[in-house]
């Protein structure tokens, strides 16, 4: 039985399953699981979180299972059992005189000398075969440590729910404790280590309550892992500072996003709840007589009650549902889709009931792991809007430098270790930190002259007689000078797309182009659009006004329902969807992927390929799995480039990249002579890249005769309009 046959049960049974998982589980059940470990009950705690109520398929698929792997689960029992115990047909004499002749022996006894002539049972080459195996298990597991399906198991062995972490994390004693007590944090000496890797040595942290903290860093310097284990208090931030971290999208139920928002303030729900029970029973305990019992047991509940109606009063509990609605609102949920199941929603606006919850509930600390890559600009500009105001404090992993420039008070450089901190917005931290490096450079370009200056004074004086001593005496200060350390220099970045050919007019035109998946749901209506090699086309607007199917409708994905698209036959367009890791295999590495879509090549070939978008060394042999999102994305633009295309259709390409990825990106796409078409929020890269803006709304595309700051500022001010 192949991990391919259980793979595939899986995902007939749960269709829609993310691939990690289903690769993950079919590895651990075929080769991976340990001899001690009931494999069945272990995968049916994870498939569990997949099947929410569909029972009925859960059990079909573990009988199934079961079946499928019957004959190797007895293998493995039968392993467990060990050697059977078989009874010996002479007694063996273990008397001490016989076992005292055998220790006499121990000293310096040649062993082999005892077994000359004999021949060994040892089959050499069975022996080498099974420490070969062995070695291969203990090497696929420790690859495997680094893979997104272990983490995931281990998350699932340990799943809490949302409501459990949160009283763990922020138990309702701390509002009575964080009166009157300071909310600044000033941790003078941190560690922090993901696995083996350590992500900081001996940093302080410092986040003064108010301010808004962006966290930038490269791809891969731990800034994630730093909000983890912030947000898990597995650094000692105080008791009566509440928490909370949005990292990923809320699990879909029946419950509508309303509810969902108003239950996220877990406090507001327990003393609701409390509120409702001590009503009950009082209204139980009116009914009773005037025994002594009774009148104590009223007055304790009366007493308790106006403790929970003082508490609810100081959250504010009445104005929850209009600031849940409005929450809600702003973030693009409109009154029909408040009311709608959390099930209903895709993956990008369950992320977003995720940050409306947590805006709901108004921590102490905010954390927030790159807000911006599941929203469109319109939420954007709301979000950046209503952050300026926050009340407490606010650590946010952003690369979106306009973002960061409207919300940041403060930047916080991850590198190297230790956390580096700037006031003011991304702006002022680039100049700065810029005036710093030259700073940095010239004195260290002085000292080293200096330095130089003495050593050539040493090196021509030292043995003239008349100029010993003044010699002796420089050799005296060069030593005392401390090492001379150079300082950092930030690493550049370069992506490089082959130059597009030319190919005459005209290349894709889209006429009086109309679409809807039904006749009375028209989503576009009467379009026309034109795309040459000169253009530089930037597309905005609400999710789901139509951007993505507009891509779609221009690579032939869809076709109009009326009207044409007009392609020139040699055209080749190279699209990046959003979700383009999607289309990337986690169990390959990106020089097998490439291979398996571009056959023909050297692996050094792939590898020089892969390195125009900084996958370099040993990250082309790495698992796709095993690699980050910014890293994935690279390996994204390096298929694309591999297409040589006319025609770059980009929908969302900045989420996951660093500055410095994105700085080569733009850089790229400046220099290339195809045309390119982008849907974005990035405000900078939305400035640096397109020529021309035009927005997606009431099923049209118009040009937008302003810049990206006008359109933000016209959304804020409609938005405002109708609250």
């Amino acid at each position: 039985m192949s991990s391919e046959d259980i793979a595939e049960e899986i995902r007939t049974s749960f269709p829609g399953t993310e691939e990690v998982i289903i690769q993950y589980l079919s590895g651990y059940l075929v080769d991976d699981a340990g001899e001690e470990e009931d494999v069945l009950q272990v995968s049916r705690t994870l498939l569990e979180s997949l099947a929410g109520d569909r029972s009925d398929v859960l059990e079909k698929l573990m009988t199934r299972l079961g079946d499928l792997l019957e004959d190797q689960l007895k293998a493995r029992l039968k392993s467990r059992a060990g050697p059977k115990l078989l009874k010996l047909d002479k007694v063996m004499d273990m008397s001490r005189s016989g076992l005292s002749s055998t220790i006499a022996l121990g000293e310096g006894v040649d062993l082999e000398s005892i077994n000359k002539g004999k021949a060994s049972r040892v089959d050499v080459k069975k022996l080498e075969k099974q420490e070969a195996k062995l070695k291969a298990k203990i090497e696929k597991r420790s690859r495997r440590d680094l893979y997104e399906g272990s983490k995931l198991l281990d998350a699932h062995r340990k799943q809490q729910t949302y409501e459990e972490i949160f009283m763990k994390i922020n138990p309702l004693e701390a509002a009575n404790a964080s009166k009157n007590k300071s909310k600044d944090i000033h941790l003078p000496s941190i560690d922090v280590s993901f696995a083996s890797n350590r992500i900081l040595s001996g940093a302080t942290l410092t986040l003064a309550h108010g301010r808004r903290y962006g966290l930038i860093g490269r791809n891969g310097v731990g800034k994630s892992t730093l909000l983890r284990h912030i947000a898990m208090r597995e650094v000692p931030i105080p008791a009566h500072i509440t928490i909370l971290f949005v990292e990923q999208e809320i699990v879909g139920d029946d419950t509508i996003a309303i509810d969902s928002v108003l239950k996220a303030d877990v406090w507001r729900d327990h003393l609701l709840k409390e509120e409702a029970l001590l009503n009950a029973k009082l209204a139980e305990l009116e009914a009773e007589g005037d025994d002594k019992r009774f009148e104590d047991a009223r007055e304790e509940a009366a007493t308790r009650l106006a403790d929970v109606h003082a508490r609810l009063s100081e959250m504010d509990a009445e104005s929850g549902p209009a600031r849940a609605a409005a929450l809600l609102a702003g973030l693009g949920f409109d009154e029909a889709a408040q009311k709608r199941p959390t099930r209903s929603f895709s993956g990008g606006w369950r992320m977003r009931l995720a940050l409306a919850r947590a805006l709901f509930v108004k921590p102490s600390l905010l954390l927030l792991d790159e807000p911006s890559n599941h929203i469109d600009l319109n939420a954007l500009a709301w979000l950046e809007d209503y952050l300026q105001t926050w009340p407490g404090t606010l650590l946010v992993v952003s690369h979106d430098r306009a973002f960061l420039d409207a919300v940041a008070t403060d930047i916080v450089h991850q590198h190297s270790g230790r956390l580096d901190y700037y006031k003011g917005n991304f702006t002022q931290f680039y100049s700065t930190k810029s005036e710093r490096d030259r700073n940095l450079r010239r004195e260290y370009e002085t000292q080293l002259e200096y330095r130089k200056h003495l050593q050539a004074f040493i090196d021509r004086w030292r043995y003239n007689a008349n100029r010993a001593a003044q010699a002796q005496s420089k050799i005296k200060i060069l030593e005392k000078l401390p090492d001379l350390e150079p300082p950092e220099t930030e690493e550049t970045e370069k992506f490089k797309f082959p130059e597009a050919e030319k190919i005459s007019p005209p290349l894709l035109q889209l006429n009086e182009g109309t679409f809807g998946y039904t006749p009375d749901k028209i989503i576009l209506k009467n379009i026309n659009f034109d795309v040459q090699l000169d253009s530089r086309i930037a597309i905005v607007g609400a999710n789901g006004a139509g951007k993505s199917t507009l891509i779609k409708l221009l690579t032939a994905e869809l076709n109009p329902i009326s009207g044409h698209v007009t392609r020139n036959g040699r055209l080749r367009v190279g699209y990046f969807a959003q979700h383009h890791v999607d289309t990337l295999i986690p169990t390959m590495t990106p020089v097998q992927f490439l291979a398996s879509r571009f056959p023909g090549k050297s692996e050094q070939e792939y590898r020089q390929h892969l390195g125009n978008f900084q996958i370099t060394g040993m990250t082309g042999l790495q698992l796709i799995g095993t690699l980050s999102g910014g890293q994935k994305s690279r390996v994204a633009f390096a298929v694309l480039s591999l297409l040589n295309p006319h025609i770059l259709l980009l929908d969302e390409p900045t989420n996951h990249l660093d500055i410095e990825g994105l700085d080569a990106l733009m850089q790229a796409l400046d220099t290339w002579n195809g045309g390119v078409i982008i849907i974005s929020h990035d405000e900078r890269f939305i400035t640096t890249v397109a020529k021309e803006l035009w927005v997606c709304g009431d099923g049209s595309v118009q040009k937008f005769h302003g810049d990206v700051q006008a359109y933000k500022s016209l959304i804020v001010s409609n938005i405002k309009a109708k609250a």
